[in-house]
C-alpha cells in the first residue's frame, strides 16, 4: 500500500506485524512509556487473546517504536488506541500505521474505521484528517479527569468502501 503524497512512508527499517500473547511484556512496558493514558496490562492481555481484537506492532530496527489495538465490529473496524515511542515521533510512523490499519480492516471486510481522540488532541486530530478521517460528533465529558470534570471525544471515522 502506498501513502498519500503528503504522508512520509515508513522506513525501510521498520517492519509491522501482529502481536501475541508472548509479547505482553514488551507492549505494557512500551505503552508504560509511549502513552499518558497506557493501557494496564489486565487490559494490554484481554486484547491480544481476544478473536475479535487484533494488536499491531511496528518495529523498527528491532525496537517497538509503534503500537495499535484495533476492534472488529460488525462491518468496522475501531482503532481502540494507537500509540508511538517518543524516540519516533514526528517521523511518519502513526501515518504508516493507520495506513497499514485500513488496508487491513479493509482486507477484513470492514466498510468504515472509527476512533475516537481527545477534543484537547488538535495534533491526533490533524494527522487523523490527513490520513482521510472526518469528524462524525462528540461525546460530551468522555475522558474522565482526576478532578472529577470530564473531557470530550471526538468520533471520527473514514470509509473504507472506496
Amino acid at each position: 500500500m502506498t501513502l498519500p503524497p503528503e504522508l512520509p512512508p515508513l522506513p525501510a527499517n521498520a517492519r509491522m506485524r501482529q502481536l501475541g500473547a508472548t509479547d505482553l511484556a514488551a507492549i505494557t512496558a512500551f505503552e508504560a512509556r509511549a502513552n499518558p493514558d497506557a493501557w494496564s496490562s489486565v487490559l494490554l492481555e484481554t486484547a491480544l487473546i481476544d478473536s475479535d481484537q487484533v494488536v499491531w506492532g511496528l518495529s523498527v530496527d528491532g525496537e517497538l517504536g509503534a503500537v495499535a489495538i484495533v476492534a472488529w465490529l460488525p462491518f468496522d473496524a475501531e482503532l481502540q488506541s494507537i500509540s508511538v515511542s517518543p524516540n519516533y515521533r514526528r517521523q511518519g510512523l502513526a501515518a504508516g500505521v493507520l495506513a497499514a490499519l485500513k488496508a487491513q480492516a479493509a482486507a477484513h471486510g470492514s466498510e468504515r474505521m472509527l476512533l475516537e481522540v481527545r477534543a484537547a488532541n488538535h495534533a491526533a486530530q490533524a494527522l487523523y484528517r490527513r490520513c482521510g478521517f472526518e469528524v462524525d460528533g462528540r461525546r460530551r465529558g468522555y475522558y474522565r479527569r482526576e478532578d472529577g470534570s470530564g473531557e470530550d471525544a471526538v468520533l471520527m471515522s473514514c470509509d473504507l468502501t472506496q
